[in-house]
């Protein structure tokens, strides 16, 4: 299970990067071909509306992958352990029904029916920048199979007030460490 979430992590966060890569190249481009050359480029500026849309979908779903989601713990903390892990198994379910209905379904209807549209300066089938949904509803679903088998073995820890003293603890180990080097 690790090994597939590390996977679709990283293959997440470089399509991500990618897509803002690209998008800094093509703004660049934008600028220097409007106010240097006094060409303005249609396409590309089309070209990275899409790709920020793509990229605000693969960011959704990295953090859905990492259980980022909002949430409010000061009550489900306050929950008794069993009570908290059927809280956010429920959670998860909710998150995987959602993301099964809207982004899979609807995200596939919507790239059908817009397949016959094509993009004004790109010339490309719309519902081509449309498959993002169902293919990061698909990944999200992934993820919140994986959060829930997570949850309920154990493996993924729900106490934030242990993640929070944990993440302390880490810092304040790293800072003695720094200071260690510094005197030497």
């Amino acid at each position: 299970m690790e090994k597939l979430r590390s996977i679709l992590n990283k293959v997440l966060n470089l399509l991500a990067g990618l897509s803002m890569a690209v998008m800094v190249i093509l703004t660049t481009y934008q600028v220097i071909a409007r106010y240097i050359f006094n060409s303005p480029s249609t396409w590309s500026e089309e070209l990275v509306g899409y790709l920020f849309g793509w990229s605000t979908m693969f960011g959704a779903t990295i953090v859905s992958g990492e259980r980022g989601h909002m949430n409010i713990p000061i009550i489900i903390d306050k929950f008794n352990p069993p009570l908290r892990k059927a809280f956010h198994i429920f959670s998860e379910v909710i998150a995987c029904i959602f993301s099964a209905a809207i982004l899979v379904f609807g995200g596939w209807q919507v790239s059908n029916l817009a397949m016959g549209q094509q993009t004004s300066s790109l010339g490309v089938a719309v519902g081509t920048f449309y498959w993002v949904m169902p293919i990061c509803g698909v990944i999200i679903v992934l993820y919140s199979i994986l959060n829930i088998i997570g949850i309920a073995n154990g493996s993924i820890s729900l106490d934030a007030a242990d993640e929070a003293s944990e993440a302390v603890a880490k810092a304040e180990a790293e800072m003695a460490q720094t200071e260690m080097k510094k005197e030497d």
